[in-house]
């Protein structure tokens, strides 16, 4: 199975869900577990390498070509971490994926870049969006997830401010961040079946 964890603005998590997503599969038995780093900065290499997870295979995949073998060789869980603004890859790997997992962030110019994110999604295929770093009980996040159902887009996870988004390598996967990624790894795979 192929989870592609996508969404063409950059800093809105994806490299934390990406490698939240592994090692919550990992936890869960579903190993080996392919995470595919198909941006050029390297964000998901670089956090395994300064704190490898066991179980987790890494594939440095810098081009459409590299990032669409890698996920149709691998015959476990694939979690496919995507640059931003690089459509070509982002393309090449949302045609291949079962499901899509889109990182977000609450308020601002998030939905339009989510927006084009969706709209490059394969008619079947299955995909939610994941609102990270969120200021729980705060009125940009209440707007935020309205405005998502409102607009009937599937909202796979909330996940807390406290939940190390953007501390990369140097922070440890929190416990608090496992359980609620472990929650939205659990839709993104009872999605396959629909």
């Amino acid at each position: 199975m192929n989870i592609v964890v996508s969404n063409v603005k950059g800093g809105v998590g994806k490299t934390t869900t990406a490698v939240y997503l592994a090692a919550c599969a990992v936890e869960r038995g579903l190993g080996p577990v392919l995470l595919v780093d198909a941006d050029r900065q390297a964000s998901s290499a670089e956090w395994l390498e300064a704190r490898p997870i066991e179980g987790i295979e890494l594939a440095e995949t810098p081009s459409e070509r590299t990032v669409a073998r890698a996920m149709e060789r691998h015959d476990g869980l694939v979690v496919v971490d995507t640059p931003p603004g690089d459509e070509r890859i982002v393309r090449a790997a949302i045609e291949r994926a079962d499901a899509i997992v889109i990182p977000t962030r609450a308020g601002g110019v998030e939905y339009s870049r989510v927006v084009a994110t969706v709209e490059m999604v394969p008619e079947k295929t299955s995909y939610g969006v994941v609102v990270c770093a969120a200021r729980l009980g705060t009125n940009d996040l209440a707007q935020t997830l309205a405005w998502w159902e409102s607009e009937k887009v599937p909202i796979w996870g909330v996940v807390p401010e406290r939940v190390a988004i953007a501390s990369g390598p140097e922070a440890r996967l929190s416990r608090e961040g496992v359980e609620t990624y472990g929650e939205i790894l659990r839709r993104a795979l009872r999605r396959r079946s629909r």
